[in-house]
């Protein structure tokens, strides 16, 4: 168990790279679908993208519960 459970500066700036990432990731598999022609990579990019989106949600979520403890 953790006694202060809140994020350091420099774990706050870590999440904010992290969600950039994640959302760069997120438009580029969602952009590419739009120009690809296998349907089994478009296949693999939409299971990409609902990943990203998963990750995403769940990053902002922690950051948010965080950030509510201070």
């Amino acid at each position: 168990m953790l006694v202060n459970e809140t994020l350091a500066l420099h774990e706050t700036m870590e999440t904010h790279e992290i969600l950039n990432f994640k959302t760069v990731c997120l438009l580029r598999s969602k952009l590419m679908q739009g120009i690809c022609f296998d349907n089994e990579l478009k296949a693999l990019m939409e299971k990409d993208v609902q990943q990203s989106i998963n990750d995403i949600n769940e990053l902002v979520n922690f950051y948010k519960e965080s950030q509510l403890l201070q």
